[in-house]
């Protein structure tokens, strides 16, 4: 079919990075006061029902119980009595109602009745004109979606992740649409691993700048330990970005191999395909994380050689100065007889026997690469 051909055009632009949505008007509330609800549109033979005027939940629930259709409600961090009546109107689940209200939920597919709860984590790559042990690297938000027979409930958590221009492309697609939610969840899915992939790209430039940085030769003007401040700040970013990616490769598994009635077989196929690049990027994040354990290890053993080499040229200076303190030392004592003290070459000749002991020891030392 050409809706199945035309499918990954419609979803790979959603890599573009999105501005935050700005929140639409719902007739369930005053127009001064903010509303969690970003976007609420019916769709009927894959296109948007235009009514005029904003609709709400509840209008639109009735109108596509009425007339068919499915209901896409967008939100944007509601909180519990924002979300009561919708939960309450389609027959939400408590407990993916806990966890949608709440957040900083760990990737996840559940099943509850008639419907089914995805929890998706964005990731979006915070710019930086220069990584430092302070730097942020990526910053993550939520999108949790409601999937049923007759809608689709986005709650999105974070500046990041806006789906408007989602939304927007898979209007301009009605034979998508036309399956029903389960095309919306995949294109939502399939959104947000190419999110994945494009700040993998940017993480691993991250990574080659401070690997290049670590191993160049004779590299001047950097503070001893910095670099180690830069790889575990790093760390800890991949591990943000870990957390996002590993937990989500068995939902995705199980939307395209377990046959589940609220997703259309046409579309189950495509999860597939989002399943097999999540695989890949999870593979590039944990080869980062061994990539950054090796080259701390390798960062700390240079540090721990350059101490090294610091000890031993303290040491070969205190082994040259001790000569003439030990001179200085013997002649410092007070004995009646001491050695060459009346004759007139003397000083000269214990002088510059000082000297050639300690330029042996100097030549010595440097020959042995200790100084």
């Amino acid at each position: 079919m050409s809706m199945i051909r035309d499918l990954r055009a419609v979803v790979r632009p959603s890599r573009v990075s999105l501005r935050k949505d700005s929140g639409t008007y719902d007739a369930t509330r005053s127009p001064a006061t903010a509303t969690a609800v970003v976007d609420c549109a019916i769709y009927r033979d894959g296109r948007r029902i235009e009514t005029g005027t904003p609709l709400t939940p509840h209008e639109a629930v009735r109108l596509v119980r009425r007339d068919g259709g499915f209901v896409w409600i967008g939100l944007h961090e509601p909180t519990e009595a924002e979300f009561s009546g919708i939960a309450s109107e389609f027959g939400l689940h408590p407990l993916a109602v806990e966890d949608a209200v709440q957040a900083h939920q760990r990737p996840k597919l559940e099943r509850y009745d008639d419907s089914l709860f995805t929890v998706f984590k964005t990731i979006h790559y915070v710019e930086h004109d220069q990584l430092d042990a302070n730097s942020e690297v990526v910053e993550s938000g939520e999108v949790m979606c409601f999937t049923g027979r007759d809608f689709f409930i986005t709650v999105r958590h974070g500046g990041q992740g806006s789906l408007r221009a989602l939304r927007h492309r898979l209007q301009d697609d009605p034979e998508l649409l036309a399956k029903g939610p389960s095309a919306v969840l995949h294109a939502i899915a399939d959104h947000v691993v190419d999110g994945y992939i494009a700040v993998a790209d940017a993480v691993q430039d991250d990574i080659d700048e401070v690997e290049t940085e670590v191993f160049s030769p004779g590299r001047k003007g950097s503070p001893r330990g910095s670099d180690a401040g830069r790889i575990y700040q790093l760390k800890r970013e991949v591990l943000e970005f870990k957390r996002a990616v590993s937990p989500l490769l068995r939902p995705m598994q199980l939307l395209s191999e377990r046959p589940m009635r609220l997703i259309d077989p046409d579309i189950q196929k495509y999860f597939r395909d989002v399943a097999d690049h999540l695989a890949r990027v999870q593979e590039q994040v944990l080869g980062f994380d061994e990539l950054l354990n090796s080259i701390l290890q390798a960062n700390l053993a240079q540090a721990s050689v350059a101490q090294n080499e610091d000890m031993r040229k303290i040491t070969s200076w205190a082994a040259i100065v001790a000569v003439p303190t030990m001179v200085c030392g013997v002649y410092g004592m007070n004995f009646d007889y001491m050695p060459e003290t009346h004759w007139k070459y003397g000083y000269p000749v214990i002088m510059s026997i000082t000297v050639t002991i300690c330029l042996g020891i100097h030549r010595t030392l440097k020959r042995n690469g200790w100084l």
